[in-house]
């Protein structure tokens, strides 16, 4: 079973930025395709960024093209997500999860999530 440990939420005016880190053991991280969701009160956990195992391809929500980048380290068993021009609407728990791309958007292949950073834009 995967374990994850995100970090680098926290309170943000809009406009700014903030860098999100998973830490994942358990489970091969580079045999692993990996991504970020995200969880707004009294929403479905919804899908943001994903990179492929390689990390030569990269999947994002409409919503943050063009404004997140996703990253991995596999020496660290790391995966980043660098979110730059920041929106109230960007609030939320952040998690990450290792995920299937054979199918758009990529969907968790773990059941389990960990505790997630809280990533808050203030107007």
């Amino acid at each position: 079973q995967v374990h994850v440990v995100e970090s680098g939420g926290g309170l943000v005016q809009a406009g700014g930025s903030l860098r999100l880190s998973c830490a994942a053991s358990g489970r091969t991280f580079s045999n692993y395709s990996w991504g970020w969701f995200r969880q707004a009160p009294g929403k479905e956990r919804d899908f943001v960024a994903a990179i492929s195992w390689t990390g030569t391809r990269t999947y994002y929500a409409d919503s943050v093209k063009g404004r997140f980048a996703i990253s991995r380290d596999n020496a660290k068993n790391t995966v980043y997500l660098q979110m730059n021009k920041l929106k109230p609407e960007d609030t939320a728990v952040y998690y990450c999860n290792a995920v299937s791309v054979t199918q758009l958007p990529p969907r968790p292949v773990d059941g389990s999530w960990g505790q997630g950073t809280q990533v808050t834009v203030s107007s």
